[in-house]
Order: structure tokens, then C-alpha cells, then sequence
């Protein structure tokens, strides 16, 4: 499901397009010569941490409900997915353009999503949630990703509302990640772990009967861990991700149906979408 493809040393006597994919030739031929003249902004720590960084936000829990997601005493659950947009050749090279990661396998993450509506606290309306990916192998990757949310909600006559969430996850991928230069190299497995935490303030709308607009706004925290079993070496993320992050998105309930779908973003690394379809309990 999640191939981050992130190697952190070089082969001795390696060409310098020998790991390169043939579609991204002329961007590695450009790097080499910028690095050769002494030009360019590449840098292969930043490169590193992109990757690193990047499947970590790719699976955060972002909210994909308005600030108060059910009626009181209900539950729901369904299924989420997560989009993952593919990386260019200037994401994808590493090694000073030596080397092309395949980190386009899984354009779409599924996710198994619980979510219950406590009873009303006053005029506190708490809920939580639950999400998780069992080990299943796909791609040539094996992937665990559990994600669980608690907060409440406050409604206002008219149909405003606003509330705070708190939320969590934890993924994990055992695999070869990171590939080698020569093809017919012997495989090793390669084990990446991901895991954020943050807080969002949501506000919601509900404009018509059933549909309530949102928007979210938040402070997220990740951090990575990656080992490279080709030569025991443990990929050091010199930047992880500790910044703003936010969500446009819409909730639509149904009788016993509910959709969500909304645009998140961490910006400057990952710009995505994402959708829920659920059933109400």
C-alpha cells in the first residue's frame, strides 16, 4: 500500500544513470550537471527527509467529518480512502540524481473507519473514533496503519458549529524500500515506521438538511524511522514534519448513509483529497 523507495548509499563503480528509470533521464542528467558545476538547489538530506516525511502525512488522520459528526448515541462505520499523489523525478531521484525510487506504487490507501457520537455533556457533544489497516501484503509491501481521534463538538442555533479533535496514528512497512542499482541484486527487506499526532479546530455549517460544509485547521507532528537492511543502516530524518496542516471538506448524511470528501493539505509536501463512505449504526 505505502512504498516510500529511499536509498541512503551508493554502489561502488555504479554508473551514473544505471539506477536511474529511463523516464527520468534528462532530470538526473540536469542534477549531475548542476552538481558538477556547482549550481542548483539540490540537496540530498532534504531529498531524504521529503521521502521520509511524505508517507508519514500520506496516512495522518485528518477529520473528514464537520465538528460535530453525529447525532447523540450514534455510531457509524465504514471505509476511507486516502489518495496519494505521485511523486515527479525531482522527488523521486536520490544520491545526487544517481538513483530513481519507486515510490508510485499505491496511488490510493483504504482504510477501515469507526466513528460513535457520545451522549450530550451539557452542550459538550464528545465523539471518537477508530481506524485500522490490517497486515495485509499488497504491492510487494507489507503495511500495518492503526489511527484513533477523540473530540467534541459545540451546535448553535441556525446551524453553526465548531469544536477541537485530538488525534493519533501509527503505521508501519516491512519491504524492500529501498531498492538497489542492479536489478538482479538479491532482494532485503527494509522496515519504515511513520507515526503523528496533532490538534484541529474544525468549523461547520450545516446549510441544508444533512450537508454541512467544514473547514479545519491544525498543528501536526511526525516522525520516521527507517531501516535499510541492505547495510544495517538507519535513514536519519534531519527535518521531520512539525507544522500546520489543514482541511476543506463537506459531510452529507442520508438516512442511514453518510459521505464526507475533502482537500488536505501539509503544505509544501503533500496536497491531496480524500473520501468516506459510512453506515450509520
Amino acid at each position: 500500500m505505502i512504498t516510500l523507495l529511499l536509498a541512503l548509499t551508493s554502489v561502488s563503480g555504479a554508473q551514473s544513470l544505471e539506477g536511474v528509470s529511463e523516464d527520468c533521464y534528462e532530470e538526473a542528467t540536469k542534477i549531475q550537471a548542476d552538481i558538477a558545476a556547482g549550481r542548483g538547489s539540490y540537496n540530498e538530506q532534504s531529498q531524504q527527509d521529503f521521502l521520509l516525511n511524505y508517507f508519514a502525512l500520506a496516512t495522518s488522520f485528518s477529520p473528514l467529518h464537520s465538528a460535530v459528526p453525529l447525532e447523540g448515541g450514534q455510531g457509524s462505520i465504514g471505509l476511507e480512502l486516502d489518495f496519494i499523489p505521485s511523486l515527479g523525478c525531482n522527488r523521486r531521484l536520490v544520491l545526487s540524481g544517481e538513483k530513481t525510487e519507486d515510490t508510485n506504487k499505491a496511488p490510493i490507501a483504504p482504510r477501515p473507519r469507526v466513528l460513535f457520537q457520545f451522549n450530550d455533556i451539557g452542550p459538550i457533544k464528545p465523539y471518537a473514533g477508530l481506524a485500522y489497516v490490517p497486515p495485509v501484503t499488497v504491492f510487494g509491501t507489507r503495511n500495518v496503519i492503526i489511527s484513533a481521534e477523540a473530540g467534541f463538538g459545540l451546535q448553535y442555533d441556525g446551524g453553526f458549529e465548531w469544536g477541537l479533535r485530538y488525534h493519533a496514528t501509527l503505521m508501519k512497512t516491512v519491504a524492500e524500500i529501498a531498492t538497489p542499482f542492479e536489478s538482479d541484486d538479491p532482494e532485503e527487506l527494509d522496515f519504515y515506521v511513520g507515526s503523528t499526532f496533532g490538534v484541529d479546530a474544525i468549523i461547520g455549517y450545516e446549510v441544508d438538511e444533512g450537508l454541512k460544509p467544514y473547514v479545519a485547521l491544525g498543528f501536526l507532528d511526525a516522525s520516521t524511522f527507517f531501516y535499510i537492511g541492505d547495510d544495517s543502516v538507519v535513514g536519519n530524518n534531519a527535518e521531520p514534519y512539525a507544522s500546520f496542516v489543514g482541511s476543506l471538506g463537506a459531510q452529507y448524511s442520508l438516512d442511514r448513509l453518510e459521505f464526507a470528501g475533502e482537500f488536505y493539505t501539509a503544505p509544501g509536501i503533500l496536497y491531496t483529497g480524500r473520501v468516506r463512505m459510512g453506515i450509520k449504526l
